[in-house]
């Protein structure tokens, strides 16, 4: 299982066409001009826009709930709408839904939707939400939102009103919200079917052409219930090699470039000739340690490990200084985040002593890598050397890019890791609970378990917020993950676009926010 989450898309350009061939095919599109510009940051209507992402190939589709890489996403929140998304906090945002409310008991939530319209006109109804919901819980498909949704009673939910749903839930869920912002939960009209040549949502732009690995080309909805985008057209083309992307945008034959690496960034910043833009908070690296297993099943080991790692070091050294340092819990500034607990530093002398009570003085132990995301094999060998000051030797093993995510889930013991955007109550469900499917530390504990469910059946935000702090406190003593910094996630942009949203790590509303963006 493939447990690199942003929620979702990350396998950058190791599919189909390279970058200088798949952007051979741009001689259409005016690019980076509109007629009606003064120059005076106002919005103005007009123009095509082109983004360069990485691809999946001649296998892509249109088909919103199929969507993984960032291109997928990118192009499905352009064509169609959530009932909610994530702020830049992670908390849920209202979007097809116009508002919800939960029972006493938090296990029934009415859903408003607002009034909206299909591209082809119709409205979108309560019968196409329960229709979209239940396409992607269907147990024959392997959607992407499907374990999502599995807290809905999807056979005892109803609609009650033309624009009203009564979703009725197996158990009490406080955050049930985000549940309606999971990746891929997007809204299709009910009988929708040929998402590739004919697809129809209710997004910010209507479909215009498709070629799968090479380009899509949308239209702008005039009649979007959150008002028509800016941009006549987008189109998006795929670039794989970073190169491509960043050559094709210093050459004018772009106007946004997705996923730069830090090098690159810092090449072109402030030079004029192109924009870099940041979004902070967008991807956790930590080294996951198993606690279920020789030496990590020991609680002393692990405190010894989160201070021999010095941060910074390995911030400047893997990630080229693009992104903060990590203080072991996931979610730095999301909502619920335990901000109050001291920043960890390096400390060697504590580490040993730590390591001589746990009898692990000579300690030896591999540290498994991989190509598979940038910084992983440079965070490796930096965390080794540090390690070794601590008398611990770390062999460092590199695996396979297209098997690292299933490998490192049940075997090894210690081992490179990321994660994207998402709410911490998701990254506790997703990988902290005994059931827990993507836990790649094994951290099992039915107190634990208890404790998620206390916050889920707990209505007053302010009180949930303290038993997420008591988790929080529990993972920073003695968890298993050893979250050293948050990575930045680098775009590059034209110097003539504007209305790009630095605050929105990757996979949040305002990323890949084509609607809201336009042409100077």
């Amino acid at each position: 299982m493939h447990i690199d989450r942003f929620p979702g898309p990350r396998r950058r350009g190791f599919l189909a066409a390279t970058g200088a061939a798949a952007l051979a095919l741009t001689g259409c599109g005016t690019g980076g001009s509109t007629a009606d510009d003064k120059g005076d940051g106002t919005p103005r209507k007009g123009g095509r826009l082109r983004a360069a992402f990485a691809g999946g190939g001649a296998s892509e589709t249109l088909d919103p709930h199929l969507a993984n890489l960032f291109l997928d996403v990118a192009r499905a929140k352009a064509l169609y709408d959530k009932l909610a998304d994530h702020g830049p906090d992670l908390s849920a945002r209202p979007r097809l839904a116009e508002s919800w409310e939960s029972s006493q008991g938090l296990d029934r939530w009415q859903v408003t939707l607002r009034e909206a319209t299909f591209h082809d006109g119709r409205p979108v109804t309560a019968a196409d939400v329960l229709h979209s919901y239940r396409r992607i819980a269907d147990p024959k498909q392997a959607f992407r939102a499907k374990a999502s949704l599995e807290p809905i009673d999807l056979d005892a939910s109803r609609a009650t009103g033309a624009r009203t749903i009564d979703f009725v839930l197996k158990r009490p869920t406080a955050e049930f919200p985000n549940v309606l912002a999971a990746f891929g939960a997007y809204i299709v009209p009910e009988g929708a079917g040929d998402f590739d040549r004919a697809p129809i949502g209710s997004g910010p732009f209507r479909f215009g052409s498709f070629a799968p690995g090479r380009s899509a080309v949308l239209r702008r909805h005039d009649d979007h219930w959150e008002g028509a985008p800016y941009l006549d057209e987008l189109e998006f083309l795929v670039a794989n090699e970073e190169s491509a992307r960043v050559n094709a945008l210093l050459g004018g034959q772009i106007e946004y470039a997705h996923e730069l690496n830090p090098t690159t960034a810092r090449a072109h910043e402030g030079k004029g000739q192109i924009e870099i833009v940041r979004l902070r908070n967008s991807a956790m690296q930590a080294f996951a340690m198993k606690t279920d297993r020789p030496p990590f099943d020991d609680p002393r080991v692990r405190q010894a490990f989160f201070l021999i790692a010095d941060r910074e070091e390995l911030l400047q050294g893997a990630l080229s200084g693009a992104g903060e340092i990590g203080n072991d819990l996931f979610g730095k500034g999301y909502a619920y985040y335990a901000d109050s607990l001291p920043q960890r530093t390096q400390d060697l002398d504590r580490a040993r002593a730590l390591l001589k009570q746990a009898g692990a003085e000579d300690l030896k132990v591999t540290l498994d890598t991989s190509s598979v995301a940038a910084g992983f094999t440079e965070a490796a060998g930096i965390f080794r050397d540090q390690a070794q000051r601590a008398g611990v030797t770390v062999e460092v093993r590199t695996g396979s890019k297209d098997s690292y995510w299933s490998d490192i889930l049940d075997s090894g013991t210690l081992a490179c890791y990321r994660s994207g955007a998402m709410p911490i109550e998701a990254h506790i469900s997703q990988r902290l609970l005994t059931d827990s499917s993507t836990n790649a530390t094994k951290w099992a504990h039915p107190d634990f378990d208890a404790l998620y469910r206390q916050a889920q059946s707990t209505r007053d935000e302010r009180d949930r917020a303290a038993v997420y702090e008591r988790m929080q406190r529990r993972l920073y003593t003695e968890g298993g993950f050893l979250v050293w910094g948050f990575a930045d996630w680098i775009l590059g942009t034209a110097r003539t676009v504007r209305g790009v949203v630095p605050e929105a790590p990757a996979n949040t509303l305002d990323w890949a926010r084509f609607d809201k963006v336009w042409l100077a």
